[in-house]
């Protein structure tokens, strides 16, 4: 186990070294609000789609696919265990608080922490399977996630769950793998050198971040650290737990474990802005998350790789 714990932690630690480095662009100010916001619209719009589309690109196997749907399985799963513990753990008298505590335990940042380390240490094979993984969270998000946030169900948009990027990247490349469709070089290199920038565009992004809040803020709330502990530690063992039990293993169990290992997601800024609820309470726990994630990661992930594999 030390091993893998070793090899997740420098991966993790790789992570980090470029969130430093989005980190201190934020403060000297290379990077703004303005060009952040350009850069993830690049990265959600071009970058994710590339990243799931390459690693489509690969002669049908049955195989592959059977552990395609196991991992959708898993994935949906482990979604409707974290609303059920988030509605169970959370009571806030204070509804515009009580939303994000519930959004951050759900969601986790399965897109801009997990597709790194899921390249890093499972290669193609692990972002094959955590394309629908965050297919799943897409869907979960844009239905669930916008009634929690809103609790109207007219807010509820189909068209945004269907015209998603990662949504239509997938489906895109799920067509490309079932014909085994082959895509000539011309096509195929530009979409891999826009899949190199899914590493370090994601990381700058969430280091910006994190030089625009006050951590110390982060540290002064009991519910915020209970809310991380069962983000980074509860959700993925009982993740591990159910996979584990129903025979799921190797590149899908540690796929699935990295994503429900992340931190909380960054869209619980982005909808806490939009529905009105408490905007400063998801910074700090997207922030305090991301933070404490340097450790919790690579022991679960670590842990997994040991007894699962």
């Amino acid at each position: 186990m030390i091993g893998n714990f070793i090899t997740v932690a420098t991966q993790v630690l790789e992570l980090f070294i470029l969130i430093g480095l989005g980190y201190l662009c934020g403060k000297t100010k290379i990077l703004n609000e303005k060009s952040v916001k350009s850069i993830t619209d690049i990265v959600l719009y071009i970058v994710c789609p590339c990243v799931i589309v390459k690693n489509f690109i690969r002669p049908f196997d049955p195989g592959m696919l059977s552990g395609l749907l196991v991992a959708g399985a898993a994935a949906m799963c482990i979604h409707i265990i974290s609303i059920a513990v988030a509605m169970l753990v959370f009571h806030d008298k204070i509804p515009e608080k009580n939303r994000v505590y519930r959004f951050a335990l759900i969601f986790s940042n399965c897109g801009y922490m997990s597709l790194p380390m899921q390249q890093a240490i499972l290669g193609s094979d692990g972002v094959f399977f955590g394309a629908v993984y965050i297919v799943v969270f897409n869907i979960v998000m844009w239905t669930f996630g916008v009634w929690l946030s809103d609790g109207k169900k007219d807010s509820l948009s189909v068209k945004k769950i269907v015209l998603n990027p990662c949504i239509i990247g997938m489906a895109v490349g799920f067509i490309i793998f079932l014909t085994s469709c082959p895509i000539h070089e011309v096509i195929e290199k530009p979409i891999g050198f826009m899949s190199d920038l899914n590493t370090p565009l994601p990381m700058m992004i969430v280091g910006f971040y994190l030089s625009q809040t006050r951590i110390r803020d982060s540290l002064k709330d009991g519910k915020g650290f209970i809310c991380v502990l069962f983000r980074l530690i509860v959700i993925p063992l009982l993740a591990f737990g159910g996979m584990m039990l129903c025979g799921i293993r190797d590149t899908v169990l540690i796929t699935c474990v990295i994503a429900s290992s992340a931190p909380a997601a960054a869209a619980t800024t982005m909808f806490a802005a939009k529905f009105d609820n408490d905007a400063r309470l998801s910074v700090n726990l997207v922030t305090l998350s991301t933070l404490i994630s340097v450790i919790t990661m690579p022991l679960i992930v670590g842990f997994a790789q040991t007894v699962g594999c």
